[in-house]
């Protein structure tokens, strides 16, 4: 597998946009910023968002849609950066739109019924124009925030909780059909499925807990985001150490197969390209964006530039 470096020095990149004129959007969650890519060392800060800008993703107006998890604590071990508890300096979890015309920047939600969101992390929109998010939750010293799923509108107008409670979820993504949501467990190494029965409306449980596990991964193997391909396997970003990876799993049995990159956190994968068979790996903690083959073509997002 030849890997290709598309830009180094990033802050904790995560939330990569594959964009139409070869440049990829993504967020640097320890800078604070929604950043342009272009390769060769070229890049533009589109908006300085503050707190944590995670999960982003284009929606139907052509705006950059961002999870804002509220910041971290960071932590420098041996060259490579880590994300910690909430910090000092916390700003509160929301979500946010950003006019890539201009970088202005609009908080759209912070609260669900009044419950504040603690650490949105991932995001994807649905073909009617809605989207589905995570709040992975904070941590403070020996407690963290359980987790939760929303569903909300782009006009900032709704926003409902549809999975709660769920431990640390984080990436989250559609089945090609859109019949099914996907949702990624940090901690637990396990990808829960939900069924969908109308848009921003999940199946009743069939027992205590919401979902199905497709799969769970043996040892100390952790998940963050996650990609689609188009025949449907689900490509989960795993954190694992001395090297991370993305782990590729078959919808129906949980099969997998892994493919390993140069460092312990990587937390994103995204698809590209003319035929959609460019991956682009968020490797985090050494902050840097790569660029892979993918021996499948990735499945196309419904607002993709």
């Amino acid at each position: 597998m030849t890997v290709r470096e598309i830009a180094s020095g990033l802050k904790f990149p995560e939330g990569p946009i594959a964009m139409a004129d070869g440049s990829v959007i993504l967020v640097e969650i320890a800078g604070g910023t929604l950043t342009r890519v272009w390769g060769q060392g070229k890049r533009e800060v589109i908006a300085t968002l503050g707190g944590g800008p995670n999960g982003a993703a284009l929606g139907p107006d052509g705006a950059v849609y961002v999870c804002n998890n509220g910041g971290f604590e960071w932590h420098d071990v041996g060259g490579l950066l880590f994300p910690g508890d909430k910090p000092h300096d916390y700003s509160g979890g929301r979500i946010e739109r950003v006019d890539l015309n201009t970088g202005k920047a609009e908080r759209l939600y912070s609260d669900c019924n009044g419950i504040k969101f603690n650490g949105p992390n991932d995001i994807v929109f649905d073909k009617q124009g809605g989207f589905y998010f995570t709040d992975l939750g904070k941590g403070y010293g020996r407690l963290h925030d359980r987790g939760a799923v929303f569903y909300a509108t782009p006009d900032g107008k709704m926003v409902k909780e549809i999975v709660f409670p769920i431990d640390m979820p984080n990436g989250c993504g559609l089945s090609p059909d859109e019949k099914t949501l996907y949702v990624a467990q940090t901690m637990a190494g396990r990808l829960m499925k939900f069924d969908i029965s109308a848009p921003g409306v999940l199946a009743p449980p069939t027992g205590p807990l919401h979902g199905t596990c497709v799969c769970g991964l043996p040892g100390l193997q952790l998940f963050d985001s996650l990609g689609v391909e188009a025949n449907g396997r689900i490509c989960v970003a795993t954190i694992s150490f001395p090297a991370g990876g993305i782990t590729s799993i078959h919808p129906d049995d949980g099969s997998y197969e892994q493919t390993q990159f140069a460092d312990p956190l990587v937390t994103n994968i995204c698809f590209g390209g003319k035929d959609m068979k460019t991956g682009y790996v968020c490797l985090s903690s050494t902050g840097k964006l790569v660029a892979t083959d993918w021996p499948r073509p990735g499945l196309k997002l419904n607002y993709a530039a």
